[in-house]
């Protein structure tokens, strides 16, 4: 397993991707690219951890603690009523 960054929980083994590329058209950040035929992490430091692409991986191969990080501080203001989100 590949850690995406020392930000988040994003964790990405390449050796398991069977290139189907879901996991680059469901994230809303842009951290996966395809690359040769398998998925490659281009921008690891932009994961909000919101576990789209652990959800739609068929191969196992991307694990991340959804519901930490900047999708928790986002859904946590969105039901507050709070105008400004602090992620970290």
């Amino acid at each position: 397993m590949i850690s995406a960054s020392a930000l988040n929980t994003l964790r990405y083994d390449p050796a398991l991707c069977v290139g189907c590329g879901l996991c680059a058209d469901v994230c809303p950040h842009g951290v996966f690219a395809m690359a040769g035929g398998v998925a490659a992490i281009v921008a690891g430091d932009s994961c909000m951890e919101c576990g789209a692409c652990q959800v739609n991986c068929l191969a196992d191969a991307i694990a991340v603690e959804s519901g930490v990080g900047c999708a928790a501080a986002m859904i946590r203001a969105s039901l507050t009523g709070r105008r400004e989100v602090t992620c970290g």
